[in-house]
């Protein structure tokens, strides 16, 4: 039974609520979605909230209504567009056959629904029972282009945490192009912040910065192709009196490990719209007449007990309801790892001591790192070529793993899936699956360029590859790094007009080749890594239940 949701037909009001927390939006003149309230859980809205008729200068009305009182431009919104006289930052910018960007989202229908839909091709937070959570659907239309808005909240009994993510379809009759589609839109009014984020960099990630918000645009987020050391995809806003156990605090995370952007504005009303999604740089993604596009999912919370209840709440809902591995209430195995004893220079011969004396100290796993493949003695060649290297392994890795094994040790490994050198075997083979444009300099960082996971041949062969090695060797453990950014976007397997779907699809092949490999292979931890940190995200954790937090070892920085 639904108890989550309240719907009040007669005043068209939606109220999410649990025991910690409410959510409020209402049905506004023009069918426009208005934002109420998110805060302290309240048993019943009094109905006072709604929008004040006040005639503001500059500010645009409804299209054929003499009633200068009501703009969308000041209307604290649940989704706007550009293109329907809101002269804020849009949640979403669609371009029409004709050129323009011309889009009037209007409330159509809603659903309320037991449990919580999966999202095609992306990690979510998920549920284990329906009655764990509650769904709400509102559906937005453009009615000239045809162009569907569901916008799907999701409310825990739990937890105090809804998710909000974005599904467009196209009902039309024409393509059109998404150029910007946020995963979720919430309006402030008069309130006065401090908003924290998360920025960084390789081997020094994680820094909490605090500032006060001030008037204008500031946007937090990566273009590099990941979530990135530089900016994790996380802000909080807080009120100025806000520390770690009093005080109002909004989070929100992303659920996404690709291009990120979190967009707060402050207007000229000290109303603050802050919005989450997929970063509009080099996206582009022409939805033909027909076909959906799903947004990334985002985990929102809110408390007046400070910043640790704040970080209670993501740590439980990424912890329970994100992590799906059997791993994640385990502890985890104690390893070695060859890397720093060796680095490439090795052979079994000088791996068996190590294995060894780890033995006698009691460790549960040797992980053999990277250099076991290809002609691999530096890191200037074979990413790609997933096959023994013979002249390390005259008698094949599962020799050396069954070694392991007997001295009662785990046998793990590690593997740069998403990577290529150009020399290499499959690059000579396949030129064409190195992203980068054609008949320009191809940039490489640490020697190596980026396979086009966008491609489906790509996370085929890559996937087939490594499971004939897992296969072999009885691995228990895979750390999977990623060590460069995508630079230059271009995909040789896409048109000119689908370029602008290269990034998203990239990292959509990525979670596509996580959720086969982990399907294939349960029982195998895995480990992500890029360069350290560079991609620690809850759509990670979807995947991988630990990761590999920072190259910095030293236990107090991290």
């Amino acid at each position: 039974m639904v108890d989550l949701i309240t719907v009040d037909k007669e005043n068209r009001v939606f109220h999410l609520h649990n025991e910690q927390l409410s959510y409020i939006f209402s049905i506004e003149d023009g069918d426009t979605i208005s934002h109420l309230y998110f805060g302290k859980r309240v048993k019943s809205y009094h109905g006072q909230l709604r929008y004040p008729r006040v005639d503001r200068g500059f500010s645009g009305n409804l299209p054929g209504s003499l009633d200068r009182t009501f703009s969308k431009d000041t209307l604290p919104q649940e989704y706007s567009s550009a293109g329907e006289m809101d002269y804020r930052v849009p949640a979403t910018v669609v371009r029409q056959k004709d050129g323009s960007n011309g889009l009037m989202l209007k409330y159509k229908t809603y659903k309320v629904e037991e449990g919580k839909p999966e999202l095609t091709g992306l990690p979510a937070a998920y549920v284990e029972s329906e009655s764990e959570a509650n769904t709400l659907i509102v559906t937005l239309e453009d009615e000239k282009s045809g162009v569907l808005f569901d916008l799907l909240y999701t409310i825990y009994r739990d937890y105090p945490i809804i998710t909000r993510s974005v599904k467009v379809k196209n009902l039309g009759q024409e393509n059109v192009n998404l150029e910007k589609v946020a995963s979720m839109q919430i309006d402030f009014s008069q309130r006065d912040f401090d908003v924290i984020s998360l920025p960084g960099a390789h081997v020094n990630e994680r820094h909490l910065e605090r500032q006060k918000l001030g008037y204008g645009i500031q946007t937090f987020g990566s273009i590099r192709g990941t979530s990135s050391h530089q900016m994790n995809p996380f802000v909080a806003l807080v009120d100025s009196n806000t520390d770690e156990f009093n005080g109002a605090a909004y989070g929100f995370a992303l659920v996404y490990s690709g291009n990120h952007a979190f967009e707060i504005e402050k207007d000229q009303l000290d109303q603050v719209r802050l919005l989450v999604g997929i970063n509009s740089y080099n996206f582009n993604w022409q939805l033909p007449a027909g076909e959906s596009f799903q947004t990334p999912e985002v985990l929102m919370t809110y408390t007046d007990n400070g910043l640790n209840a704040m970080s209670k709440a993501f740590h439980s809902i990424i912890r329970d309801r994100i992590t799906r591995s059997k791993y994640k209430y385990k502890e985890r195995p104690i390893l070695v790892n060859n890397w720093e004893a060796t680095y490439f220079d090795f052979d079994e011969d000088k791996l068996k001591p190590i294995v060894d004396e780890a033995k006698e100290l009691g460790i549960e796993m040797f992980v053999l790192d990277d250099g076991w493949f290809g002609h691999r003695d530096d890191d200037n060649s074979s990413l790609g070529d997933w096959n023994v290297y013979e002249k390390k392994f005259p008698q094949g890795l599962k020799h050396f793993a069954d070694y392991v094994h007997s001295k009662d040790l785990k046998f793990g490994i590690w593997f740069e899936p998403e990577m290529i050198n150009e020399d290499s075997e499959l690059y000579r083979a396949h030129p064409d699956w190195l992203i980068g444009a054609p008949d320009r300099f191809e940039s490489h960082s640490r020697h190596q360029h980026v396979l086009d996971f966008s491609r489906p041949e790509v996370v085929d062969f890559i996937y087939d590859s490594i499971s004939k090695v897992i296969e072999e060797s009885s691995i228990s453990y895979i750390k999977w790094d990623m060590n460069r950014y995508m630079s230059e976007p271009f995909s040789r397997g896409a048109s000119a007009a689908d370029q602008g779907k290269t990034m998203h699809k990239y990292i959509l092949g990525v979670y596509e080749l996580y959720t086969r490999l982990t399907e294939r292979f349960p029982d195998i931890l895995f480990e992500s890594c890029a360069s350290g940190g560079a991609r620690f995200d809850p759509g990670m954790l979807y995947f991988a239940p630990q990761t590999w937090t920072s190259d910095d070892t030293d236990a107090a920085e991290r």
